[in-house]
């Protein structure tokens, strides 16, 4: 069975992208949203990404 990525309506904490994300390859979605985080802290262009994927996404 293919995974869709796509943004789920169950798992969503702001909009859902980091558990789409996680569903996609299989990971647990606090873990997708630890690495986000953590890699905010980091120099370069993970939130305006967050954002594209937000927008580019569908909903399931």
């Amino acid at each position: 069975m293919t995974r869709r990525l796509a943004r789920p309506r169950d798992d969503r904490w702001i909009a859902g992208v980091c558990s789409g994300l996680a569903r996609r390859f299989g990971l647990s979605s606090g873990v997708v949203r630890l690495l986000f985080v953590l890699s905010c802290l980091l120099p370069g262009p993970q939130f305006v990404i967050y954002l594209i994927l937000w927008a580019l996404l569908p909903n399931e």
